[in-house]
């Protein structure tokens, strides 16, 4: 009787915390997330759209004669694209990405493509990770991705190698989308950590961009790499607020009600700095910058601002209830929005006529010191080690959603799909079919 008379307890008690999660999710808008967050200037993000034009032309055939080229051109010379590796060169290891010498601003360039959704190699490599599975320099990063970035940096370190040694005074930039995001920021990872192979590089000569980013790194991971990589995100963006494991997402596709369902209780019931001590959960990498072009409210486009920050509460950790969720993701939208806040970033410090020297002084104090402060918030959290057990994971299980997929997923297409790339192994994983 006492069981039955609690039953009903219990219901209400969902419904309001269903309630409280729909109340805020509603409520919150892209640009909550960063408005405590500094402007950017025109010299640190000036080479966001060049990159972002860069990254689109991985997807052309011939660059002689372009068919996908944005307004104006892609903005490079053939002539200087030193190498090119699609599919077929990287044999499913990783997606395609090209090597370019950039002349104009010094700078050797590896940009990569994201993500083919008709491609079963790139969901190889995104399904390849479980929660806490893969170790890297002090913390926890996406095993898949670091998969394909090591393949890639022992690919390709030799050419950049020698390429750096030509042209002594040129950095070393790292570029993706998506897919390519993560990869290209596990590769400067990778990269710094291999200094030496590359010919004693200096760390301040690497760096990377990654465009609507995965999230691939632990939170000590990317504060501390965050004078390295860099994130771009447009408004509303899913991805990088997708505090779900994105293989999580994918293996329960055919459970989605129950995957939102246990996403609303933990958001409710767990506070934000409990999931923040989880050394394992997994966020975009490095410095953010974040794209803001529309108001909440308000309809329309606005002029857009670019703010910056290295977070560590807050670090897009609610996904936006948008329809533009997905087109803020596309590499085209932040191409044209990138292009148009840099040309705004311009003109207002053309007005305002500081020396370039002087800006550049101050850009560089700013990081220095946000850096220091999101280091010591991490040290005042006392996240555990990485070796130390931690009772709070995201999904950590994977055998329910697996189960569930091959029960629901050979009547559908996707689970089709599933059943011919993938086995399932004995811990319950799904592995690439050789």
């Amino acid at each position: 009787m006492s069981l039955a008379c609690c039953v009903p307890v219990l219901e209400c008690v969902y419904c309001l915390a269903c309630a409280r999660w729909a109340w805020k999710r509603c409520l919150h808008t892209g640009s909550h997330d960063s408005e405590t967050w500094g402007l950017a200037t025109a010299d640190e993000f000036k080479p966001v759209p060049h990159l972002c034009r860069l990254i689109l032309s991985v997807y052309e055939d011939d660059l002689e004669q372009p068919q996908w080229a944005p307004p104006g051109g892609y903005g490079i010379n053939p002539q200087w694209v030193h190498h090119r590796r699609s599919y077929e060169h990287t044999q499913g290891h990783a997606p395609p990405y090209l090597v370019y010498v950039d002349h104009e601003n010094h700078d050797v360039v590896l940009a990569i493509r994201g993500m083919n959704m008709v491609k079963e190699s790139d969901y190889a490599v995104l399904l390849d990770n479980r929660l806490g599975e893969r170790q890297f320099d002090g913390g926890y990063v996406h095993n898949g991705l670091l998969k394909a970035a090591e393949w890639v940096f022992a690919s390709e370190c030799e050419t950049l190698k020698e390429i750096l040694n030509q042209h002594c005074n040129y950095s070393l930039t790292f570029a993706g989308h998506s897919l390519g995001s993560g990869v290209a920021a596990l590769l400067a990872m990778v990269a710094v950590q291999n200094r030496a192979r590359l010919g004693n590089l200096e760390r301040q000569r690497i760096r990377c961009f990654a465009f609507a980013p995965a999230r691939c790194v632990s939170l000590n991971l990317a504060v501390r790499y965050a004078d390295v990589i860099n994130s771009v995100v447009l408004q509303d963006d899913f991805l990088p607020r997708t505090a779900t494991p994105l293989e999580d997402i994918f293996k329960s596709l055919f459970c989605l009600p129950c995957l939102l369902c246990i996403r609303c209780m933990i958001d409710t019931c767990i506070p934000e700095n409990v999931m923040l001590r989880d050394p394992r959960r997994l966020y975009a990498p490095g410095r953010l910058y974040h794209i803001v072009e529309r108001q909440p409210f308000r309809c329309g486009r606005f002029p857009p601002v670019v703010k910056t920050a290295v977070p560590v509460d807050g670090r897009f950790e609610r996904i936006v209830l948008s329809c533009n969720a997905t087109s803020d993701h596309a590499i085209i939208w932040i191409e044209r929005e990138a292009q148009k806040a840099l040309d705004i970033m311009l003109e207002k410090e053309k007005i305002m006529g500081v020396p370039p020297s002087q800006r550049m002084d101050q850009e560089r104090r700013t990081h220095a010191e946000e850096q220091q402060v999101a280091i010591q918030r991490i040290a005042d959290l006392s996240i555990p080690d990485t070796h130390s057990p931690y009772r709070y994971g995201t999904f950590d299980d994977n055998s329910i959603c697996v189960e569930r997929l091959e029960t629901e997923g050979s009547s559908s297409t996707w689970g089709k799909f599933i059943t011919k790339a993938f086995n399932t192994d004995e811990s319950g994983k799904l592995v690439p079919k050789n």
